[in-house]
């Protein structure tokens, strides 16, 4: 191959990803303007909070408003205190622009005002594993319900709803992974006492979890059996 020839073979790459590059600065510039800033996607030595997957910033879904940043960042930084290491990870928030843009598969997370988390997790020997998740997306690997405990979508079987299991994507999650008490706990203590301080209106987890972790508020609310689950990942928004 001549040099010209693998000049221009490596040129179109090239230009692709100086556009998109410029395309994502300019996006950071403008976003402010609809009352938007970007999450924090990659966090330094010792940051308590970043996004969960480079995937989610690359698609700029990771924009809220500032009110909703400032919640965020109280709520990393309390769990850090609580357990030392712990790592905050942030899966959706919303688009840049426009307020009432849906941010597909979700119902909501259209006003920037609304952002999901992962859960944190303890690996199969019962280790803390800050900053990882037992499902590759954050999203899907559902905590499944204990004998016993709350389970209020038992025995439906809707024909309408987004209430999936994903049994295609489960071959992909640390099925021996589970949730880590104490940092959940943490987290969800902080958005029952704190967050409303901080302007939270709404946190969506399913029953079981708040009684597995016996925490609850007036504002954690069971998102019902249509909408999608919420034994993977916290749903917060604010008023």
């Amino acid at each position: 191959m001549t040099r010209n020839a693998s000049r221009r073979r490596w040129r179109a790459p090239a230009l692709t990803v100086a556009l998109y590059a410029g395309l994502a600065a300019a996006t950071m510039q403008i976003a402010p303007l609809f009352g938007r800033e970007p999450l924090p996607c990659f966090g330094g030595e010792g940051a308590a909070l970043r996004s969960a997957s480079p995937l989610y910033c690359a698609l700029n879904r990771h924009y809220a408003t500032p009110e909703a940043i400032a919640l965020t960042e109280a709520l990393a930084a309390h769990v850090a205190r609580e357990v030392p290491g712990a790592i905050t990870l942030t899966l959706d928030a919303s688009f840049p622009f426009i307020n009432g843009f849906p941010l597909l598969p979700h119902l909501s997370h259209d006003d920037g005002e609304k952002i999901d988390i992962a859960f944190y997790y303890l690996d199969g020997d019962g280790r803390p594993r800050p900053g990882e998740m037992a499902s590759p997306l954050g999203y899907w690997g559902f905590e499944q319900p204990r004998a016993g405990e709350a389970q209020p979508c038992a025995g439906r079987r809707d024909w309408l709803t987004l209430r999936w299991d994903m049994d295609l994507f489960q071959p992909l999650v640390r099925r021996e992974w589970r949730i880590d008490p104490e940092s959940l706990g943490a987290a969800l203590r902080w958005l029952a006492e704190t967050g409303p301080e901080y302007g939270l209106g709404r946190v969506l987890i399913e029953p079981h979890l708040l009684e597995r972790l016996e925490v609850d508020a007036p504002h954690f609310r069971f998102q019902g059996c249509r909408a999608a689950r919420h034994d993977d990942h916290i749903h917060y928004q604010l008023r």
